[in-house]
């Protein structure tokens, strides 16, 4: 019998993915427990719709993370943060990936999770650096922070 897998089912198969199993496995598992359909004419047209706009969604992504990284890696795109540091430039203390996104969000209205922004070593020195941030699996942008002494009032 020819199924069309709801869910990923280990060493059988991954989801969308329509396959031929026994008839006895593919009624009394398979689709009893909801994890696949009968492999259907109106269930095979279904699947390729889906996988349409599955497609559609995943280049609307890739596109509005191309426009996001020219936002980024514009040279007026050039992220402010002041910290306490001694008499060598040595920060007290490190800058986070969480103040990073919070100051984007802040400066340039740019919503980030912090946790694709790809710190290799917490910064801990004042002057520029730059920060790789991944934006979508094919997408990585740069972004130039600038880390400032903390004026003491």
């Amino acid at each position: 019998m020819k199924v069309i897998f709801v869910q990923d089912v280990r060493g059988r198969g991954k989801r969308g993915q329509v396959k031929e199993v026994p008839d006895g496995y593919a009624q009394n598992y398979l689709i009893k427990r909801g994890l696949a359909k009968q492999a259907t004419n109106a269930a095979m047209s279904q699947l390729a719709g889906q996988q349409r706009a599955e497609k559609k969604h995943a280049a609307e992504e890739l596109s509005e993370a191309k426009e996001l990284k020219k936002v980024l890696e514009n040279d007026k795109t050039v992220v402010e943060l002041t910290g306490k540091a001694g008499t060598d430039g040595r920060m007290f203390g490190s800058v986070s990936t969480k103040q990073i996104a919070t100051a984007l969000q802040k400066q340039f209205n740019v919503r980030i999770d912090k946790r694709k922004i790809e710190l290799a070593a917490p910064i801990k020195a004042l002057g520029y650096v730059n920060v790789p941030i991944k934006l979508h699996p094919q997408v990585t942008a740069e972004i130039r922070i600038h880390i400032a002494e903390k004026k003491a009032h």
